[in-house]
């Protein structure tokens, strides 16, 4: 049991320290250019210790943002977030505090993929939420969700590179933006009128 243990922090450790090297890489060189042997003679270990913890870099790129989403919210936890009892933490805010990780914003690898990490965990619910509440159809409540997620992630990489010092009132304000063109929307008497 102890030995469990042991391997246990090891292997945290090592996991954190490559992830951290290609964090680090990030700011030197773009995603594309990063290999494996730099990884491992960065985080000083041999290959086999690198692919007995990760198959390869794209693999140690989604452990990172597994770290980075795990309890920011989704789209609609986070702009209908007064209505709803134990909010999450929401994606702007995660961004601000975790400067570790702002670096993945500005690599177009990166970027992408973390969009369609983000777009991967709340389109279904966002979706059905408007569709079943307005009379939008898939397409167009579909457009509305990534408008708004490519949006979120421009704003968060205009706000990191002027290192804006008002950020969290330019999130409350483009939050409120979103809520009223979402409530725009879910207006429950247009199916009644309708029918």
């Amino acid at each position: 049991m102890e030995r469990t243990q042991k391997t246990d922090r090891r292997t945290r450790y090592t996991r954190q320290t490559i992830k951290g090297i290609l964090l680090e890489e990030l700011k030197t060189k773009p995603y594309s250019k990063i290999t494996v042997t730099e990884l491992c003679k960065k985080a000083e270990i041999n290959r086999g210790t690198f692919y007995l913890h990760y198959c390869d870099i794209d693999d140690v790129l989604d452990d990172i943002f597994e770290d980075f989403l795990s309890d920011t919210s989704s789209v609609l936890d986070h702009v209908l977030c007064p209505y709803k009892q134990n909010c999450t933490y929401p994606f702007c805010e995660k961004i601000r505090s975790a400067s570790q990780y702002q670096i993945l914003f500005f690599d177009e690898i990166t970027s992408s993929r973390m969009l369609e990490k983000l777009v991967d965990s709340g389109k279904e619910q966002f979706i059905t939420h408007l569709m079943q509440h307005s009379l939008l159809t898939f397409e167009q409540a579909e457009a509305i969700f990534y408008f708004q997620m490519n949006g979120c992630l421009a704003i968060n990489r205009m706000m990191i590179k002027q290192h804006c010092g008002d950020w969290t009132k330019i999130q409350q304000t483009i939050d409120q933006f979103i809520k009223a063109g979402i409530e725009n929307f879910l207006i429950h008497d247009q199916r009644e009128e309708l029918l």
